[in-house]
């Protein structure tokens, strides 16, 4: 089979704009979570009021006029990332190579926001339905927008598992490199929950925090004081290309894909299962044909949830026995809070620009660690030489997904 490479990497998150912004903030442990802007929380009587929310962001710069307003955010964000992602991998298409490029974005939520607003217009004031409305919140429509910008004319496809739907995305866009399908395809995900409908359905089931009074501390993976995860936007696209390919015409290359493991843990529609989480992790890793001892650092999914971090940690400890408590873990989610589809495709790049730069990000605000979530925690950010790192993803409904990365040459 063949082997898949990072090439290019585009974000939009609430620390940043782009990627270079993105990791400074990350380094630096700071958060980009506040009070909600995008509606009033008072007059909805939402328990939570907190979001990651990007700043200063302009669709303009990436979606003509028309198609912001046709459009969903959670499009938006994702063809940002992805021109972003694109310009960084230096490509260029020529017509037999748009053929041989692909296009696969996941999402949970799709176009939540473009519905929500729909219905307030429908029900409340009597407005007709856009017929923009379907085409604007499907979940493909974000890498078919993407496809259309570009001009590739690969496989293009939307996947939706929750908040795996990233990190899927990543590791089927590396299966279609794999066999010979593509030689290059834009994987990722993206999400625009920060609406009335997301964030009260989120906090009526209970998985949201309710540490209003101090959003930059709310998201506390790990903490033995969390009290769930906080709902973010954001989008992560990064270039995967064959590795033969990417050589040929000089790419900068950020790590390796070297494994995937995705499985369901046919356990309970929002309860975590560590035993199927577990499975995911030795899937990926025996994908990418290594020893769990030879695993440098691990991105957790680490939500700040109760159930949520115990779980994982289970899940860690069962796949890398003794050595779980050697090697280094963090949590994105801590600074960033959580961006559902766009979190693993995220975390991914975070995970590669850590491969390269030789840095650990800290998980902030972990100041009296569960007893129940034992694990080597980084907590500030740290100078370490990572040859091989996990990237966990695992949703609602059981859907486990977990990417390998390596450092070219390992």
């Amino acid at each position: 089979m063949k082997k898949v490479v990072i090439t290019g990497i585009g974000v939009v998150t609430p620390l940043g704009n782009d990627i270079k912004s993105t990791w400074k903030n990350m380094t630096n442990g700071l958060s980009g979570v506040g009070l909600i802007t995008k509606f009033d929380t008072k007059t909805a009587k939402l328990p939570s009021r907190i979001a990651g929310e990007l700043k200063k962001f302009c669709p303009e710069d990436y979606v003509s006029k028309k198609d912001i307003i046709r459009l969903d955010p959670f499009i938006h964000y994702a063809s940002a990332a992805s021109l972003m992602a694109f310009e960084d991998s230096r490509i260029r298409l020529d017509a037999k190579m748009s053929l041989r490029t692909g296009v696969v974005i996941g999402s949970s939520r799709g176009g939540i926001m473009s519905i929500e607003k729909a219905l307030e217009k429908h029900l409340l004031r009597g407005k007709p339905f856009s017929a923009y409305l379907m085409s604007s919140s499907t979940i493909n429509m974000a890498s078919s927008y993407v496809s259309m910008r570009l001009g590739t004319k690969g496989p293009s496809m939307g996947i939706s598992t929750a908040c795996a739907s990233g990190t899927n995305a990543l590791g089927e866009a590396a299966r279609l490199i794999r066999y010979g399908e593509a030689d290059l395809v834009l994987a990722g995900g993206t999400d625009a929950p920060v609406c009335r409908m997301a964030v009260g359905g989120y906090g009526s089931s209970g998985a949201l925090s309710r540490r209003n009074h101090e959003p930059e501390r709310a998201s506390r993976p790990f903490d033995n004081g969390r009290d769930g995860f906080v709902i973010a936007e954001g989008a992560g696209v990064l270039v995967l290309e064959e590795f033969e390919h990417a050589l040929k015409r000089g790419a900068r290359i950020y790590a390796e894909i070297a494994g995937y493991g995705t499985c369901s843990g046919a356990f309970h529609q929002t309860g975590p299962d560590s035993r199927g989480e577990a499975a995911a992790i030795k899937k990926a890793v025996a994908d990418a044909k290594i020893s769990v001892d030879d695993v440098d650092y691990i991105n957790a999914h680490a939500t700040s949830t109760v159930l949520g971090d115990s779980a994982e940690t289970a899940a860690i400890k069962e796949v890398f026995g003794s050595s779980a408590d050697k090697i280094p873990v963090s949590a994105c989610k801590s600074m960033l809070g959580h961006m559902l589809g766009g979190a693993g495709a995220v975390e991914a790049a975070v995970t590669a620009l850590s491969i390269t730069e030789g840095v650990i990000i800290p998980t902030i605000n972990l100041k009296t660690p569960d007893p129940a979530c034992g694990l080597n925690h980084v907590i500030s950010a740290t100078k370490k030489e990572i040859n091989i790192a996990v990237s966990n993803s695992f949703g609602f409904g059981g859907v486990n997904a977990v990417i390998v990365l390596k450092k070219t040459g390992h």
